[in-house]
């Protein structure tokens, strides 16, 4: 004799055989996790741009390009892509030194804070900063009236320093402890 079971039911039970009810610290280390790999995830994005402009290793940017090679991180975007209302006010500087600098060292910073979960304010707030001059800068955006991945990234950036994502598989608990950053807990 066989049972039978509502489609429901059986929906049900498959649902709580794949993934089963979990606890609130499961959810919470689930959430922790997911908030540490985002941060491991951004702070690549930010460290491979400093690195490939750098070294010019062929991915956005060619090795006669590279920083090393005397290329300007900034003049190809700036000089040629910007668009819309403030593409004068990007062009203006393209190439200058002071904006390649500026940049690069925005790039690096951002990208290690992010990898190491320290300077996690800081971090989301110049990382913040950087995406959406960047956003401001390709206005519209290709693919949407308004919303591009940069927004996104932006807000993601907040949201990881909101939830200390550097405190799991990061440096945040003990950058947290030093001196300075309890004087200071914008470095936090």
């Amino acid at each position: 004799m066989t049972a039978t079971m509502s489609p429901r039911t059986t929906h049900h039970t498959i649902a709580e055989t794949i993934l089963p009810p979990a606890s609130e610290s499961t959810r919470q280390k689930a959430v922790d996790y997911t908030l540490a790999g985002l941060r491991l995830a951004l702070g690549w994005i930010f460290l491979w741009a400093f690195l490939d402009k750098l070294f010019g290793w062929g991915f956005a940017t060619p090795e006669k390009n590279a920083w090393i090679n005397g290329g300007s991180p900034t003049k190809g975007f700036l000089g040629n892509a910007v668009q819309g209302p403030f593409a004068d006010f990007y062009k203006s500087f393209a190439g200058a030194a002071w904006a390649d600098w500026l940049f690069m060292i925005g790039l690096a910073a951002i990208g290690t804070a992010l990898i190491l979960g320290i300077g996690m304010r800081i971090a989301a707030a110049a990382g913040g900063l950087l995406l959406v001059l960047m956003w401001t800068a390709v206005l519209p955006p290709e693919n949407n009236p308004f919303m591009d991945d940069h927004l996104v990234y932006a807000g993601v950036l907040i949201l990881l320093a909101v939830a200390a994502a550097g405190d799991t598989l990061g440096l945040g608990k003990l950058w947290g402890r030093l001196a300075i950053t309890r004087r200071l807990p914008i470095l936090k």
